[in-house]
């Protein structure tokens, strides 16, 4: 469960967001929409502990009960994709992928980055590097790392948004899926309402709200 509380983002010159709650139970989806500078990836730059410089943010942020507010970044254990994938370049994708993985031995850490891109129908592409996979496949590949980190929660900042439209339908389905599966709850912020999941909570930062 990750639950928000009277969340606050302001510059000195103007508020951004004024009293944000929410909650957001394990695999459930909060949407959140609004024109360009309305404060959306502020809002999931606060979550996890990113604020740029010159943005006040207050509030609460609640992971299964414990306020991370004033954590820092690394401790949160949220998880974030971007537009971009940021895969690293000069490893190899089965590398990217152990980069995420929690400490352990490497015959099961490799065995676990394995079974993920099987699962995700990339058998067999762990020795390639990023640059020789295709947009669908470099996106698929971040989701796995971002999960593999373990997040107990996911900020997801238009991560469909530079994909053609047949692939942005599938790979879609791809991350909810996962959420669901693996039951994290996710902060959504997008221009386009076809991203938003049916059942989730939207918020749209001129003040309404509603379930998608």
């Amino acid at each position: 469960m990750l639950e928000l509380a009277g969340i606050r983002i302001a510059t000195p010159q103007r508020t951004l967001i004024d009293g944000l709650t929410a909650r957001i139970g394990e695999g459930e989806v909060l949407a959140v929409m609004g024109e360009s500078g309305s404060g959306k990836s502020s809002l999931l730059a606060f979550l996890c502990g990113g604020l740029a410089d010159g943005l006040a943010g207050s509030g609460s942020v609640r992971l299964d009960g414990v306020e991370v507010s004033a954590l820092p970044t690394a401790q949160r254990r949220i998880g974030i994709l971007f537009q971009d994938d940021l895969l690293f370049p000069h490893l190899t994708v089965l590398e990217n992928l152990l980069f995420a993985l929690p400490a352990g031995r490497d015959a099961d850490r490799r065995a676990r980055a394995e079974a993920a891109l099987a699962s995700a129908d990339l058998a067999g592409y762990g020795p390639r590097l990023p640059h020789t996979l295709s947009g669908g496949q470099r996106a698929r590949v971040s989701v796995l790392r971002a999960l593999l980190a373990e997040p107990r929660a996911l900020l997801l900042d238009e991560p469909f948004s530079r994909l053609d439209m047949a692939l942005r339908q599938r790979f879609r389905a791809f991350v909810f899926e996962r959420l669901r599966e693996q039951r994290i709850p996710a902060v959504l912020v997008t221009h386009d309402a076809h991203d938003v999941p049916p059942g989730a909570q939207l918020i749209r930062l001129d003040g309404e709200e509603e379930t998608a």
